[in-house]
């Protein structure tokens, strides 16, 4: 089912904000942020690339741009930076990112051109924002358990999905294990989120679904979108029973673009479980 039929070149980054009861989504490559709130579609545009956000109260986000993280009011649409985010690489942007249970954000950063191990992922918290891991081709799938004490995080490119222990900061300790192994041949893994009961739920890049993996690492099902190119889930909707999407049109010729006309939507699936409410970030 289609949720918002504005076609994103490369949809990411969905946040259901459960004070405004309001799903934000951006659109990477065109520069915008994209919502419906009280029917009504709304757009934000910004002078660089944007991917990813948190909440930090009723009216303001936290926001992962080409350059730095800054914050947001969505109704006076002023800005301020956090701190810069690999601002002197112009070659790199922010990618993936999610708010942890202890008020943290996570953000992946990859190479505009998705050069191999140009990115990085760093974790922000409290006003200090430090790089957790090095050499990332293209950073996703940043989410967290239910009880906060592990974090879950992908290079795309690798095919695998890893796992690591957190502190009670939320800080990792030890190395990162492999979660999922989805093999070379296998659709490239995207963006995830946790549901209430534990599952993991996995946007496949290619295959047009997202998926659901018990804690594991077997499939429990998946969840079919009408466009190839799933990028990223949220939960939210009344109850946060409703699975969201997004897709992307990025790397679809136009033949890919008439047979997938839905291709880019943002998409929705009532019903399918139960998510957690994204905890707020501690600026």
């Amino acid at each position: 089912m289609i949720y918002d039929h504005r076609p994103c070149e490369l949809g990411e980054g969905p946040l259901w904000h459960p004070i405004r009861e309001q799903l934000f989504w951006f659109d990477i490559l065109g520069h915008r942020m994209l919502s419906v709130e009280k029917g009504e579609q709304r757009q934000w545009r910004f002078p660089e690339l944007v991917s990813a956000a948190g909440w930090v109260d009723r009216d303001m986000l936290l926001i992962a741009g080409e350059r730095d993280l800054f914050l947001f009011d969505v109704e006076t649409e002023e800005t301020q930076t956090l701190v810069e985010l690999e601002a002197d690489n112009r070659a790199t942007r922010s990618n993936d990112g999610r708010a942890d249970r202890q008020g943290g954000f996570w953000i992946g950063t990859m190479g505009k051109k998705a050069e191999a191990g140009a990115g990085a992922i760093y974790r922000y918290y409290r006003g200090e924002l430090r790089k957790l891991y090095g050499g990332i081709t293209i950073p996703n799938a940043i989410c967290f358990t239910p009880d906060g004490q592990t974090a879950h995080f992908t290079d795309t490119m690798t095919k695998r999905v890893m796992r690591v222990a957190l502190d009670t900061e939320g800080w990792p300790k030890g190395e990162p294990q492999v979660f999922l192994d989805f093999g070379r041949d296998a659709p490239g893994p995207d963006g995830a989120v946790f549901d209430a009961s534990g599952l993991l739920w996995q946007a496949q890049w290619g295959a047009g679904r997202v998926s659901a993996f018990a804690p594991d690492g077997s499939l429990v099902r998946h969840v079919a979108f009408d466009a190839p190119h799933t990028s990223c889930p949220a939960f939210g909707g009344p109850g946060l029973t409703t699975l969201f999407c997004t897709t992307a049109l990025e790397h679809m010729d136009a033949a890919a673009r008439a047979a997938h006309p839905n291709a880019g939507m943002t998409f929705m699936a009532p019903g399918v479980a139960t998510g957690l409410a994204e905890h707020r970030v501690l600026p």
